[in-house]
């Protein structure tokens, strides 16, 4: 899909870090760092008063229900609200059937499946909600242990953070892995993790401590050109295998293996845009070895072969 026109629907007691979230991403003009300018749509049911969010918070929203129309994206931030009226779902239900890809934040789930399209789709809950997600909605197939679910034209992500990775998912799948680095950057965010990853880490945020993982995690993206062995790894680490793996897993919410995968995933996306490379070139800058090695992982996860990619996103 194009991504010209992005709607944000903001219910009563909507939550507020949630909604910055999606302006954060798509509401701000950063044209002058080469990121396509969105017509954002902030919108709510009753435009004439002000929505009553979360922490006592009032805003004021330009957009009726009619700014749905003809977005290519209609993002549904968390709320604490269950139930909404129908001409809001309605609208939602419209939107979608003329080709809007709908993200939800958080709790927002909920309102995608009042409306419906949760019916039969895989998708993401916070693991708090999960249960009631699956109770209301018993033909969705809801997995707790995801930070996001991409089903196309239905983006779910987990709590919180997480939308943050959902949305960054967005940009990077509609407008290349430059453009989302870009804003990650401005945002001070990794520019990827990956939608698989769980939500269950041990340590989120790692401390600034002398067994902190982080200085190991930059030194392994300016290598992945390299062989990256476990064992060497944890070497570097100064740890057993078996520590590391655990530390890894705790810290990062992943496993190393993973994780380099999907970095040298995300490096030839770059590649790929920025450079005339030929894929071999980059199948070597990026430790895959062999062109075909690297079509194999990139088809896999990126959903298109390189060359496609390449086309679709260079320049």
């Amino acid at each position: 899909m194009p991504l010209a026109t992005v709607a944000v629907l903001v219910p009563e007691q909507a939550a507020v870090f949630e909604f910055g979230v999606v302006c954060e991403v798509f509401g701000i003009d950063r044209t002058e760092q080469g990121v396509p300018l969105v017509d954002f749509r902030v919108c709510t049911e009753n435009p004439d008063r002000p929505v009553e969010l979360t922490n006592g918070l009032r805003l004021s929203v330009p957009h009726g229900l009619d700014g749905l129309d003809g977005a290519d994206l209609v993002a549904l931030p968390a709320t604490r609200e269950r139930t909404f009226s129908p001409a809001l779902l309605d609208a939602i239900r419209s939107a979608h059937a003329a080709g809007a890809v709908v993200l939800t934040v958080c709790s927002g789930v909920f309102i995608a499946g009042e409306a419906g399209l949760l019916d039969g789709r895989r998708c993401a809950a916070h693991w708090m909600n999960a249960v009631e997600v699956s109770r209301r909605y018993p033909s969705a197939q809801v997995d707790e242990n995801l930070l996001f679910v991409d089903d196309g034209d239905l983006i779910t992500s987990a709590g919180t953070a997480a939308g943050i990775d959902a949305c960054l998912h967005v940009v990077r799948r509609e407008q290349g892995a430059t453009v989302a680095a870009t804003i990650a950057r401005r945002m001070v965010v990794p520019p990827h993790r990956d939608g698989g990853q769980r939500q269950f880490i041990d340590q989120p945020v790692p401390e600034c401590t002398t067994d902190s993982l982080a200085p190991l995690l930059a030194w392994m993206q300016e290598h992945l050109a390299e062989e990256l062995p476990v064992r060497s790894l944890a070497a570097r680490a100064a740890m057993s295998e078996r520590t590391f793996a655990r530390r890894f897993a705790a810290e990062v919410g992943t496993t190393p293996a993973k994780w380099i995968a999907q970095q040298r995933i995300q490096h030839a996306r770059r590649l790929l845009e920025a450079t005339d490379l030929p894929v071999e070139g980059i199948a070597a800058r990026t430790g895959f070895g062999s062109a075909a090695l690297l079509r194999h992982h990139f088809t896999q996860q990126v959903g298109v072969a390189p060359s496609d990619y390449r086309k679709a996103f260079s320049g």
